[in-house]
């Protein structure tokens, strides 16, 4: 299991969290998502046997946002 924290820019509300956080959770291998919309970053813990950062970043930028 992996842990990593991404910086994404344009969140700004409880809609953008929840796009994020269940585009996210979509993808298999992703235990779990934190969004902090304050800081811009968002926390995934997952299998990186089953899923790759760069999956990771699409599945945010699919939705809008910049994965920095």
């Amino acid at each position: 299991m992996m842990a990593i924290t991404l910086h994404v820019q344009g969140m700004t509300c409880g809609h953008c969290k929840m796009a994020v956080t269940n585009a996210l959770k979509e993808l298999d291998g992703v235990k779990n998502v934190e969004v902090h919309l304050q800081e811009g970053i968002v926390d995934v813990d997952y299998d990186e046997t089953k899923v790759s950062v760069e999956k990771l970043k699409e599945a945010i930028e699919e939705q809008g946002y910049d994965v920095k």
